[in-house]
């Protein structure tokens, strides 16, 4: 009976050692996968029900090659271009530990074959990049999206370091849960405090013990003063560049010409950029940001820009500036 239960499955593990061994530059001869048969599954079978099988599995709709080299899977669901996107994506991700990463990234390498596995060293340094601390994330995603299904109020402890560099918890916050968005490499979670009666943007990673207030209604998002027509998701990623909820406003800035790509990256294409008349290395920006965040922006790029409008914003930064000067 177990002989002939191994027979049965023998379509499904001629496709799974397909999978697993094949590609382009390692087509695999009859022989090839009788023998991973053999040794993987304990099937023995001869030739001819090796190319039955492949036969048939290719009418099933799998892209199989076959030549005089072998056969191969031609199509998988992910390119290993894209797999290796996917790895990047979740090394550079701040917000998902480093067990968890590891984790991932093996699931990830077992869309592909053995040969594509060979090439990912990035598995075996996960822990050289900086991750959070906090195992919560996933699960508050989930309890953040059963909330805004539900329209219910979530409450949860908000942390920050501490010089341990350990979380600590700071406050107790009540919130009703809009969306989340990925920002510079960090995930928040963007809601309406209903203490404070103000939006703010919450890092998923440093919030614990969540729960869903069930017994409490989410305020509407369009109930709030610059958000009756919703989410502006273009001019909200180029209008933040750090996430602060202050309103959005026009701001003006003068700059060396060699950060242009900064600025476009930092506030998109839909900046107005005109160069100045008597230097060719100075252009003249406008942009629709938030204050406090252009505020911390400008001071990042202290040395290639000068805020122009509003003048209290331009006196603030000066004013920072001195502060800063007389420290050294």
């Amino acid at each position: 009976m177990a002989e002939f239960e191994a027979k049965k499955l023998t379509i499904l593990r001629i496709l799974d050692i397909l999978k697993e061994y094949s590609d382009y530059e390692h087509p695999l001869k009859h022989e090839d996968i009788i023998n991973y048969l053999s040794s993987l599954y304990d099937i023995e079978i001869d030739r001819k029900t090796v190319g039955r099988n492949i036969t048939y599995l290719k009418d099933a709709g799998y892209e199989i090659t076959s030549t005089r080299k072998g056969s191969y899977l031609e199509v998988r669901d992910f390119d290993d271009s894209e797999l290796h996107m996917l790895i990047d994506g979740i090394l550079s991700s701040k917000y998902i530990t480093a067990n968890h990463s590891k984790d991932l990234i093996e699931r990830i390498c077992n869309l592909s074959n053995k040969y594509f596995k060979a090439s990912v060293k990035h598995i075996y340094s996960v822990n050289e990049w900086s991750k959070t601390d906090n195992q919560d994330v996933f699960y508050n995603i989930e309890l953040i999206d059963e909330a805004i299904e539900k329209k219910c109020q979530i409450a949860y402890e908000y942390n920050k370091y501490g010089i341990d560099k350990k979380l600590h918890k700071s406050s107790y916050q009540y919130v009703s849960p809009y969306q989340m968005i990925l920002h510079n490499q960090h995930y928040y979670l963007m809601a309406y405090s209903e203490y404070w009666k103000n939006i703010v943007f919450h890092r998923l990673d440093h919030i614990s013990n969540m729960v869903i207030k069930e017994d409490k209604n989410a305020t509407s998002l369009r109930s709030i003063k610059g958000y009756e027509n919703g989410i502006d998701y273009k001019q909200f990623s180029q209008s933040m560049p750090y996430m602060f909820a202050d309103k959005i406003e026009t701001i003006c800035f003068d700059a060396n010409i060699s950060i242009i790509d900064q600025i476009i990256d930092w506030f998109g294409n839909d900046v107005k950029i005109n160069k100045d008349e008597n230097d060719e290395k100075l252009i003249h920006v406008e942009v629709k940001a938030s204050q406090t965040a252009m505020y911390y922006w400008a001071i990042q790029y202290v040395n290639y820009v000068k805020v122009t409008y509003p003048v209290a914003l331009k006196e603030k930064i000066k004013e920072s500036l001195i502060k800063a000067i007389e420290k050294y």
